[in-house]
């Protein structure tokens, strides 16, 4: 994010960032929903300058909790109830 004088004043690291900078890639290891890390993720892809889309990469299964499950029920309720706006095109989830 830009401040005063063009300088900048907020970034955030990403695990990885295509070429052109639309595309956000985040691995989570493990603690994808025990720290609540995909919705960090998601929330700092949001305010990322023009990144469209945000790609989350989680354990199908990690200490007993059902991480990939979790997240994508998340995410579709979020998607179906219509009440949050997302600046993003889209979130891609992955399990692994």
């Amino acid at each position: 994010m830009f401040g005063y004088d063009n300088k900048i004043d907020k970034s955030f690291n990403a695990d990885a960032v295509s070429n052109d900078g639309k595309i956000v890639i985040e691995i989570e290891a493990g603690r994808a929903t025990e720290n609540n890390q995909f919705l960090k993720d998601i929330f700092q892809a949001c305010m990322m300058f023009e990144v469209e889309y945000l790609v989350i990469v989680v354990r199908n299964v990690y200490r007993g909790h059902k991480d990939f499950e979790i997240i994508h029920t998340f995410l579709e309720t979020l998607y179906i109830s219509n009440r949050l706006h997302l600046p993003l095109k889209g979130i891609l989830l992955i399990g692994y």
